[in-house]
């Protein structure tokens, strides 16, 4: 799927960039928002979105030269410099884990004793490969708990996640908005007991990242790149009645109390970056989670894969 960002009669002049998404996902909305109100187009460029669904394509569009810039967590390009490519995250979207669990109705925890409560269960914990599977085993381990011996994890789709719950198949869900608010109403399992963005803090979940050829070679595209951004941060925060109804027109066929949902539980848990910078405790808690899950297999340092050098002096 593409956006077209907004162009005018200079817009022959602008440089064209494409950023590549994993999914189309309300979580992006900052990003679409840059797009729909003409911020990009005020740094001369023409930005395009190009959805990929299938695993790393959203990076690999970028090591490849086929998209500017894709979003996803600085893992990635972690990932990649294991690999011996050269990846940069230069301004953040999504600084909290957009993760929360859910009991079945009737068999939430009464109290905080996390690894006696998990012990035993069976928990939907998404996809394999995916964050908040990461993040379920990640928070597994931190208990003391065996992902294999302790627990049973399904690792199911979405929608996959709200059928094992309904049938008593799992005791916990793994979940995000629109589908926690719909497992909620449909009286499948409760409001979440586990907030990651509040138990968790700051998490660099959803950046976006570029070549570092890019930004040695094309540095002022890149600084336009990221001011656009996170003039899109600052509208959504600051005019959150007009971010619901870009939302909602991005997501036509998204029903209209699960937009709302969505956008009342991502303001009032701050996902959303309110100035676009990467902090060190933000990747220090994703390197954790995919370190933890064992799928980086070594250290990478901040500084080898975040570049905030364009960044507003005010927000560095």
């Amino acid at each position: 799927m593409l956006l077209l960002g907004k162009v005018d009669a200079g817009a022959a002049e602008m440089k064209q960039i494409i950023v590549a998404e994993p999914v189309h996902n309300l979580g992006y909305l900052p990003l679409y928002i840059a797009i729909d109100k003409g911020f990009f187009a005020k740094e001369n460029l023409d930005a395009k979105i190009l959805t990929i669904e299938s695993g790393s394509g959203h990076t690999n569009a970028v090591l490849s030269g086929q998209a500017f810039a894709f979003i996803g967590g600085p893992e990635h390009d972690a990932y990649a410099k294991i690999k011996g490519a050269e990846l940069r995250s230069v301004v953040n979207v999504v600084d909290r884990g957009n993760v929360y669990f859910n009991a079945a109705v009737g068999k939430g925890p009464t109290d905080r004793n996390w690894p006696a409560y998990f012990k035993g269960k069976t928990i939907e914990a998404g996809v394999a490969g995916g964050t908040p599977n990461s993040i379920t085993r990640y928070l597994l381990g931190t208990w003391g708990l065996d992902d294999k011996k302790d627990v049973t994890l399904l690792e199911s789709t979405v929608a996959g996640t709200l059928a094992a719950v309904k049938v008593g198949q799992a005791t916990i869900a793994n979940s995000a908005e629109p589908i926690l608010t719909q497992g909620v109403r449909q009286k499948i399992w409760e409001e979440p007991f586990y907030s990651v963005p509040k138990e968790m803090g700051p998490y660099a979940y959803s950046t976006l990242n570029v070549r570092l050829d890019s930004i040695q070679k094309d540095p002022e595209t890149v600084r336009g790149f990221v001011l656009a951004v996170i003039m899109g941060l600052d509208f959504t925060y600051e005019h959150p009645a007009e971010a619901a109804a870009i939302a909602a027109k991005e997501f036509p066929t998204m029903p209209p109390e699960d937009v709302k949902a969505t956008l009342d539980r991502t303001f009032a848990d701050a996902l959303w970056s309110h100035d676009g910078s990467i902090s060190r405790q933000s990747w220090a808690t994703a390197e954790k989670v995919v370190r933890g899950a064992n799928i980086l297999t070594q250290d990478v340092a901040y500084d080898d894969i975040i570049d905030m050098e364009f960044l507003p002096t005010k927000h560095q």
